[in-house]
């Protein structure tokens, strides 16, 4: 059974960034998270929703 992950809309990967940082994101679609390689942080993403909580972030 093929799962498909929910799709972020490309205009609001744009204009996100690392609460932290303010930088830039990267989007990992295997792992469903957004990193800020700035701040070490991998931010993850919930039903298709980025949850942009540091306290919900992990280590990256």
């Amino acid at each position: 059974m093929n799962e498909e992950k929910p799709a972020i809309d490309p205009d609001l990967l744009d204009i996100l960034v690392c609460p932290i940082t303010r930088t830039q994101l990267i989007h990992d679609v295997d792992a469903q998270e957004l990193i800020s390689e700035a701040a070490g942080l991998a931010y993850p993403i919930r039903d298709g929703i980025p949850v942009m909580l540091v306290e919900e972030a992990r280590k990256y």
